[in-house]
């Protein structure tokens, strides 16, 4: 671990310029949005006076460019602001709202990669069989369909079918039933089990007819053990950057599932502050999903060093 330190500096370096990149580009953009919070919070017919006394109690009659400026100032010392809609500070709006995202990506994780293996192994040791055949036509099948598709299938089949799961979670947090999170964990994960598993097939076939494969079968080495000692981890290299971009893709596909199934977490709380021209909010959403992102490629890059040295200079 040690010798990666100097890599895992750099890449920290250049996360951190990525962040600020960014947040400050969400910031110009949010400023270019028509309109602001203060006709949100003005309500369906504004009275100009009322729009102009909340422009200017909040703050948004002062230059573009001095509000920026103070922004990025604020960010600099950790202060996220406070939500121009809720009046609350965003850093506890974000930290409520991450929670139920953070369960159900977890939860979605959880069901992902133990399925994605088992199924991409199976399929490489029947290639060309009617097992793996019957895998790939499953997973091109379930590929196609978008999220939003497979969600309003399963939302409406829950609710013709009473008492079998929650179509929704209205009314119920999902850190105390966690049934609500069944139908949103099948939608999540539904796509990317198609790609990684197939990423995984590939791989495992790759492994099995390698030199060092046969030479562990010719040494006496159990067909099983050549398979998850030998094979797996070669073939887990490609599957792992790819899951990194499946943990970037759960925190933008959060958004559309969390509108679906009313769930409160930070889609939810995005696609509100959107709305509501809540800048804070929208700038502290960005510092997340932009640090996560650096995170998890840093992990993934990380563990392909690790799986396959021999790599190390592609990552």
């Amino acid at each position: 671990m040690t010798r990666h330190l100097p890599w895992i500096g750099r890449r920290l370096l250049l996360g951190a310029a990525q962040t600020a990149a960014v947040v400050l580009l969400v910031l110009l953009l949010t400023e270019a949005l028509p309109g602001d919070a203060a006709v949100a919070l003005a309500g369906d017919q504004p009275d100009p006076e009322r729009i102009a006394r909340i422009r200017t109690a909040l703050g948004l009659d002062r230059p573009a460019a001095e509000r920026l400026l103070d922004r990025a100032a604020a960010l600099l010392h950790g202060d996220l602001g406070t939500s121009l809609a809720a009046g609350r500070p965003v850093t506890g709006l974000l930290a409520a709202a991450l929670a139920p995202t953070a369960l159900l990506a977890a939860a979605t994780l959880t069901v992902l990669v133990p399925l994605s293996v088992a199924l991409g192994v199976a399929s490489a040791r029947r290639e060309g069989g009617r097992l793996d055949r019957t895998l790939s036509s499953l997973t091109l099948a379930v590929h196609s369909v978008p999220e939003f598709a497979l969600g309003v299938l399963l939302v409406t089949t829950a609710g013709l079918l009473p008492g079998l799961l929650p179509p929704t979670a209205v009314g119920v947090d999902p850190l105390a039933e966690p049934a609500v999170l069944v139908l949103p964990v099948l939608v999540l994960a539904a796509r990317p089990v198609c790609t990684l598993s197939r990423l995984i097939r590939a791989g495992m076939i790759d492994a099995l007819a390698s030199p060092y494969a046969d030479q562990a079968l010719r040494y006496g080495i159990g067909a099983a053990r050549v398979r998850w000692t030998h094979a797996l981890p070669g073939a887990l290299a490609p599957a792992a950057q790819q899951l990194a971009r499946t943990c970037d893709w759960l925190l933008g596909g959060v958004v559309v599932v969390e509108a679906l199934f009313a769930l409160p977490g930070l889609g939810t709380l995005t696609v509100d502050a959107v709305a509501a021209r809540d800048l804070p909010v929208l700038q502290g959403a960005a510092l997340v999903f932009a640090a996560v992102a650096v995170l998890v490629n840093l992990g993934a890059d990380l563990a392909v060093r690790r799986l396959a040295p021999r790599k190390e200079a592609a990552a």
